[in-house]
Parts: structure tokens; C-alpha cells; sequence
């Protein structure tokens, strides 16, 4: 079966609505629950009024432990009802950065440790005697998984036992984690694992695990906690903030000789500590605090062989929102710069900017994934912007971004075309095209979907998403106020699949998302002769970026 497109068994059910995700699924004398949230990140419970809710048909209990609070009925509208209308009253709590400074406060926070991840040759010296340098800085915002259907789990905690159902991307963490909140040993924990809504990473799932673990172990009985809208926006896991500072000099002939770069990303405490659980920090119970945002130095090196060269990286005490994985960490934010700042030198060397990639390209499979990609989108070799960049007021434009993804495995190259609005500043990704070689591909329809996923996903994060707030909590806890793209806004995505049946399969996952966010800054720059340098390219951005440049 190796290399055949395959159909998936389980699409059929999924479509119809047949197959049990975790928000399904039942077990016999299970009671609902709902977690009332703080009023900010940081707040302690000072009193409840139990009384508020006496009323409300089928509520059972008001559990409070320490500043963990809920509800608990013998259905779910009851749970809703009484989580909406239980008064409580909690500390004051503004320890969030004010979010207009969120970079300034990156930039100062204390450093655990420096990283180098390349250093080759002289890059200070051969900066400084470059003919042309050029230095750009750029931003990546804090971001949530916005996964479509909130966090469930059941949890059965008794006796000294615990069974678990859950999506939980990591059971085996998840067990352990839930021993040490629980003071039940491992072996006396078991967790099933249930299809969920997608989470890239970990978003809610474990969380919603332990608020039922706490909760069953209260009530003697299994518990089902669904987590609601405003839950999952407000108290998942985020994608930490990226700062990136790069300089790159310039010879004669326009060759790179000299690119230097500083990245500020959170530090990892070791990566198998989790992430810590929200109803163990609430409850003041035991937990690891971990800091857990993922190995985001990953393609912080640039995947060109330049004879000068230095990457740094600043790994932070600390990050403003409690940080883990979310979909291609570090690998997406570090090859966004990389790849823009590519551009802006090939703009400077007045070079198209493949030629200028292929020009500084030594590995011939990172040659040919970016040719096959040219000739698929049928490139128009020329320098950036186009002729037409500074008149038109609904402009067109095309660019290109490569990686070889962690500078060990899959190669991905992309060509973004795009259409940019001047007057609103809206962009409108038109078509992505994608060669991708992850070695021997198993299934070819497989990593064919795997590619669209990840370029459909990336065009939201790159054009739409930021987490909103204020000092106190998140404020963006809807998709109103934290949008994704629409079906109307899908790009069309065009793969070219290179495979080596010779070489191990590597993976799909992940990949083709590394790409986007550069292809499409750098499309923007074609159409409009603009850089716009933060994620995401909201329209406000780039009316702002079109008014600096005038």
C-alpha cells in the first residue's frame, strides 16, 4: 500500500454524523459541570454565594477549592444556568502587559540563557565591510487554537482510582499530571483516548480533564466538563509572542556575505513537564510550573550556507500568558523573518527572489522543491515589487518563501499570490502553491490533505489572528473578536508532491505552515511595494504601512 492514495475508513462516519468524539460520548450516572473562570488571570476567590443559584432545577453542588469554582448538575442546562448565574467575588488582578507594549516588554524581559544555533565565519566583520546592508525587525503575535468545538472530559474518580476520557493529545502526560494533582499513583490512572476538535499542539483537553478529575473526586460520581466559547479563548494555552532583530550585508555583485540575527522566544523548562493544569493552580494542589511553549528555536538557523553567519537566541524567563505547542512552534515564526528578510535582501540586491535564493541554495533537493514550485505557479522572473506596485488601488503581486524544516527533514517551498486592497488594506490570498519532498510519501491523498490543512489554517493565523486583552484576562473570547477565515476567503492550494521512495518518510504534519507567513508578506511587498512586518496583516496594518512609507 506503500505510495497509493488510500480512502480514509473513517471519513464516511464522520460525514454523517455516526462517529462518537469525545463531546458525544456518555457513560451510565455521570452529573455535569461548568468552571466559573476568575474575573482576571491572576484572581484569588474571596467569597460565593451558594444561595444565588438555589433555585435552578437539577443543580447539585457549588464546589469551591481554594479559587477553583463550579457547578455541578444532573444535566448540562443545568451546569450552564448555574455557572451564568453564580455570584462570586474575586481579588483585583492586573498583572498582564498592556497589550500596545507587548514587544517592548519582550524585548526587556529577563533572559535565562542565550543559544547560539549557527555561527559560522566573521558575520560582524564581513557586516561591516559590506557594500549595501540592510536590517529589518519583525513581530509575531500571541495566538490561540481557536479549535471549533471547546475542550470535554469525563473523568470516574473513585476509590482510590481514576478513569479519564479525554482528546488529550498526551494521555501518558496527562496520567501524570493528573497523579500528581490527584495524589493517585500512575498505575491507578487510566485515560481513553476520544477524537476531539482538532488541537495542533495542546489547547484545553487536558485542562478539562482535570477540572472533571476534581470534580468526580468531589461528587463520588463521574463528571462531564464541556468547556464553553469563552473558556477555550480565554484560558487555553497560547502561542507565545516572537521578536526577531536581523542584519544582513551585501557584496558588490549582490551576494550575501554577512546575516546576523537575535530572536526572543520563552525558555523551555524541559519538555516533558507539560504544561501546568489550571485546576491544580486554582486549586492550590500539586503541579509542575512548568514553561512548555514547544522547541521554538527550531529554523531560528537560516537554511542557506552563508559563509558568515549568526543566529541568536534569547530564551526569556517568562512569557505573559501561560505558553505551549501550537501548530509548527517556532519553526513558523523563525522562518517567517528568515524567509522576509530573504526578500528584502534580494530586493536590495535588485534580484528576483528566486534566483537569489537559488543562487545561495547548495542542497540540490532544496534546488529542485523550489524550481518545482516556480514552475508550477509559472513564476515571472523579475525583481520585487512589480512596475505597477505604486498605482494600482486593488494591486496583484507573488512571492516565494523556503525551508527545510528544522534544517534536518522535509523541504517546502511556496508561492503566494495575492491581492492587496489599498485603500481598506485588506489582503486576499488568491493561490498557494506548495512542492513539498518529505522523503518516501505512504500515502500521497494523506499528506496531499496534511499540506491543505496546514496552508488553510496558516492563512488565517497570518491574516486574522491575535489574541486581544487587557491588563486583567484575555479579551478575545469569541470568534467575533478573534476571527479565522471564512470559506469564502479559502485560497485556492495547488501541491506538487516530489517523492523519494529511496529516503525515510518524514513528516507532513507540520511543514507547509513554516511557509506561508513569509510568501505572503512577501506577495504583499510585490503587489504594493510595502513590508508589512507583523502577523498578522490585518488591515489596519497595512494602511499604517502604506501611510509610513508616504
Amino acid at each position: 500500500v506503500v505510495g497509493k492514495s488510500l480512502p480514509r475508513p473513517d471519513v464516511p462516519a464522520k460525514v454523517t454524523g455516526e462517529h462518537a468524539y469525545m463531546h458525544d460520548f456518555r457513560v451510565p450516572g455521570m452529573l455535569h459541570a461548568r468552571v466559573v473562570r476568575p474575573s482576571a488571570i491572576g484572581a484569588q476567590l474571596l467569597s460565593v454565594d451558594a444561595s444565588s443559584v438555589a433555585g435552578i432545577r437539577g443543580l447539585t453542588k457549588v464546589v469551591r477549592l481554594g479559587s477553583f469554582l463550579a457547578v455541578v448538575g444532573e444535566t448540562e442546562w443545568a451546569a450552564i444556568k448555574g455557572a451564568e448565574t453564580l455570584k462570586a467575588t474575586w481579588s483585583a488582578w492586573e498583572g498582564l502587559p498592556d497589550m500596545d507594549k507587548l514587544y517592548q516588554v519582550v524585548r526587556s524581559t529577563p533572559v535565562a540563557k542565550d543559544e547560539i544555533t549557527v555561527n559560522v565565519g566573521d558575520p560582524k566583520s564581513a557586516l561591516a565591510g559590506a557594500a549595501k546592508t540592510v536590517a529589518a525587525t519583525y513581530e509575531f503575535a500571541i495566538q490561540t487554537h481557536g479549535s471549533i468545538g471547546p475542550s470535554c472530559a469525563i473523568a470516574d474518580v473513585r476509590d482510590g482510582r481514576a478513569e479519564i476520557w479525554s482528546a488529550s493529545q498526551a494521555p501518558h502526560w496527562l496520567r501524570r499530571d493528573l497523579s500528581t494533582m490527584l495524589g493517585i499513583p500512575v498505575g491507578s490512572i487510566r485515560v481513553h483516548y476520544l477524537d476531539g476538535a482538532g488541537c495542533y499542539g495542546r489547547n484545553g483537553h487536558e485542562d478539562a480533564a482535570a477540572d472533571a478529575a476534581l470534580l468526580s473526586r468531589e461528587m463520588g460520581r463521574p463528571v462531564r466538563v464541556q468547556w464553553m466559547r469563552h473558556d477555550e479563548h480565554g484560558w487555553d494555552p497560547k502561542g507565545p509572542p516572537t521578536l526577531a532583530e536581523l542584519k544582513g550585508g551585501l557584496d558588490a555583485n549582490g551576494n550575501i556575505v554577512a546575516w546576523q540575527s537575535e530572536f526572543w522566544i520563552p525558555k523551555l523548562t524541559a519538555i516533558t513537564d507539560g504544561v501546568p493544569l489550571i485546576a491544580a493552580t486554582l486549586a492550590g494542589l500539586p503541579r509542575k510550573d512548568a514553561i512548555n511553549p514547544g522547541n521554538i528555536f527550531q529554523n531560528s538557523a537560516p537554511s542557506y550556507p552563508f559563509p558568515n553567519a549568526r543566529a541568536l537566541v534569547h530564551r526569556l524567563e517568562t512569557t505573559p500568558f501561560r505558553p505551549s505547542w501550537i501548530r509548527t512552534p517556532g519553526r513558523m515564526q523563525n522562518t517567517y523573518a528568515n524567509e522576509a528578510f530573504m526578500d528584502e535582501l534580494a530586493a536590495a540586491a535588485g534580484a528576483d527572489p528566486v534566483e537569489f535564493r537559488l543562487r545561495h541554495l547548495k542542497d540540490p533537493r532544496g534546488i529542485e522543491v523550489l524550481k518545482a514550485a516556480v514552475s508550477r505557479a509559472k513564476w515571472e522572473t523579475r525583481p520585487s515589487p512589480s512596475k505597477t506596485a505604486a498605482r494600482a488601488s486593488v494591486a496583484s503581486g507573488r512571492g516565494v518563501s523556503y525551508v527545510k524544516y528544522e534544517n534536518v527533514r522535509t523541504y517546502v517551498a511556496a508561492i503566494a499570490e495575492v491581492e492587496v486592497d489599498r485603500r481598506s488594506g485588506a489582503i486576499r490570498v488568491k493561490r498557494v502553491v506548495v512542492a513539498h519532498d518529505c522523503g518516501q510519501v505512504i500515502n500521497p491523498d494523506g499528506v496531499k490533505a496534511q499540506i491543505e490543512g496546514n496552508v488553510i489554517q496558516t492563512v488565517s493565523r497570518t491574516l486574522k489572528e491575535e489574541l486581544t486583552w487587557d491588563r486583567s484576562r484575555v479579551t478575545s473570547i469569541d470568534w467575533e473578536l478573534y476571527p479565522i477565515l471564512k470559506f469564502p476567503e479559502v485560497p485556492e492550494v495547488d501541491t506538487v508532491l516530489i517523492d523519494r521512495p529511496d529516503q525515510p518518510p518524514w513528516g507532513a504534519g507540520e511543514p507547509a505552515a513554516a511557509v506561508v507567513p513569509s510568501a505572503i508578506s512577501n506577495a504583499v511587498f510585490d503587489a504594493i511595494g510595502v513590508r508589512v512586518r507583523t502577523v498578522p496583516f490585518t488591515p489596519g496594518r497595512v494602511k499604517a504601512a502604506i501611510l509610513a512609507k508616504t
